[in-house]
C-alpha cells in the first residue's frame, strides 16, 4: 500500500519540489506548522470545551462564551490536522522517505479517526438530547489531544532520525 500512495503522490511531490521549496522548510515546515495548529490552536480549543462544560453550572454566561468559541474553532483544528496530515505525507514524499510505516504516521491516522467520530458525535449524539454522548466527547476529545502530544514527541523523532 505504501508503495501504492509513494506511486500515486510522487507527481505531486515533483511539482511542490519543482518550486525550489528550501530544504529545511520541507524537512521542517510540517513540524513547525503543525506544533502551532496542536499546541496553540488544539490546547486552547481543549481548554474552552472543558470550561463550557466545567462552567455551565456555575457561570453560564462564561460557559457559554467558551462552549461557542469551541464549537466554532473545533471544526477548523480538525480541518488544519487533516491538511497537516496530508502536507506530512507529502513532505516525507518529496524527501524520499517511506510513508505508511513510522509510528508517527498511525498516531496521526488514529488522532484523526478519534475526532472524526467526536465531530460526528456532536453533530449527531448531541441531538438525541442524553448527556452521555457529552461526556463520551470531551474525555474522547481530551484523549485525541493527548495521543497529539505523543504524536508531535513522534513527529520530533523522526524529523531528527532523516
Amino acid at each position: 500500500m505504501s508503495d501504492y500512495l509513494t506511486e500515486k503522490l510522487t507527481p505531486l511531490a515533483d511539482w511542490f519540489s519543482s518550486l525550489g521549496t528550501p530544504e529545511p522548510i520541507v524537512h521542517w515546515g510540517h513540524p513547525l506548522m503543525m506544533a502551532i495548529v496542536i499546541f496553540i490552536m488544539g490546547t486552547f480549543v481543549g481548554i474552552a470545551g472543558w470550561k463550557g462544560r466545567i462552567l455551565r453550572e456555575t457561570n453560564k454566561e462564561v460557559a457559554l462564551q467558551n462552549s461557542s468559541a469551541h464549537r466554532k474553532l473545533a471544526p477548523w483544528l480538525f480541518l488544519f490536522l487533516a491538511s497537516g496530515y496530508t502536507g506530512g505525507i507529502l513532505s516525507l514524499v518529496m524527501q524520499g522517505q517511506p510513508i505508511l510505516e513510522s509510528p508517527h504516521f498511525w498516531t496521526g491516522s488514529i488522532v484523526l479517526g478519534l475526532l472524526a467520530l467526536n465531530g460526528s458525535i456532536s453533530l449527531f449524539g448531541f441531538k438525541t438530547s442524553q448527556p452521555i454522548w457529552r461526556t463520551v466527547h470531551a474525555y474522547l476529545g481530551t484523549i485525541a489531544l493527548g495521543l497529539l502530544v505523543v504524536h508531535a514527541f513522534l513527529g520530533l523523532k523522526l524529523g531528527l532520525s532523516i
